[in-house]
């Protein structure tokens, strides 16, 4: 009798334990939201404005580029030679355009006494007109020459790392056709997603928490990064098959984007991330 009442007594204990494990967890969880998602790859295609030979390609795939470094260069020696030739027509049209203006004011006042004729001060001012509208559109195609010439190079325009090399030197490239694929790495975006459910206890600003599935072997606890709220759609959709949940894929979600501020070379595009959004803080 009495090992029933210790086996009665130490199953009344067990349950105990377990449901007040169960409700600080879920007292817990309540407090706590958690996402997952995965820092956004941002890709542009970098081309020629212009079409040409390509003279060098000097980064390679996985480099690390700056903001406005050298990436690549074609055979210029067409487009130096045009702007060339549109310079010495901007000389030609000045020395007409100052010819014609300097005829205009010498015979001009000449019209009043009937020295010339009002047929030729026309002429003459139509020739000033004329003159100084050349000397403009030469200018114009001066300057087109000289944007020809420069888009001869590609720059990168913001930091980032090369993902693809497209082409190589030698080859015949058109305007707008690919010659690298670059990631940016800044500012880095998390794409995450969260249930209609939960939805009213994220707002714009709202301090998060984001963490990687690596460990830091200094700490020995998963790298951490402050992030921030940054967007969230208005629209709901079906959760993608890459984000995973701990509810059912095909639920009705509502897409966010965090952005991380803190980051480190251990932070990469793609990554798999776990968001911790603290529902109780005001931040």
């Amino acid at each position: 009798m009495k090992k029933k009442l210790i086996i009665l007594l130490l199953l009344i204990l067990i349950v105990c334990g377990t449901l007040g494990f169960l409700y600080f967890k879920n007292r817990k969880s309540a407090n706590e939201l958690t996402l997952y998602g995965n820092i956004e790859i941002r890709q542009v295609d970098l081309s020629f404005q212009v079409s040409g030979r390509i003279e060098k390609m000097l980064k390679e795939e996985g480099d690390t580029v700056k903001q406005g470094e050298l990436l690549a260069v074609l055979d210029d020696k067409d487009y130096v030679s045009n702007l060339e030739k549109a310079e010495a027509d901007v000389e030609k049209m000045l020395a007409l355009k100052d010819d014609a203006e300097s005829k205009y004011e010498r015979n001009a006042p000449l019209v009043d006494d009937n020295t010339i004729s009002k047929q030729d001060y026309d002429t003459l001012l139509n020739t000033k007109n004329k003159s100084k509208a050349d000397y403009d559109s030469a200018v114009a195609q001066k300057n087109f020459a000289k944007n020809q010439l420069d888009y001869t190079k590609v720059y990168a325009p913001e930091e980032g790392v090369i993902m693809i090399r497209v082409q190589e030197p030698g080859a015949n490239v058109s305007k707008g056709q690919p010659v690298y694929t670059m990631a940016k790495t800044k500012p880095v975006w998390v794409r995450a997603y969260v249930n209609e459910s939960d939805l009213g206890n994220i707002k714009y600003g709202q301090s998060v928490n984001v963490y990687t599935d690596t460990v830091d072997p200094k700490t020995g606890k998963n790298r951490q990064y402050q992030g921030q709220v940054g967007y969230i759609s208005p629209v709901a959709e079906f959760t993608p098959k890459t984000v995973q949940s701990t509810d059912i894929r095909t639920n009705l979600v509502y897409r966010i984007r965090v952005y991380i501020y803190d980051i480190d070379e251990y932070l990469r595009q793609g990554m798999p991330v776990t968001i911790k959004v603290d529902l109780t803080s005001e931040g």
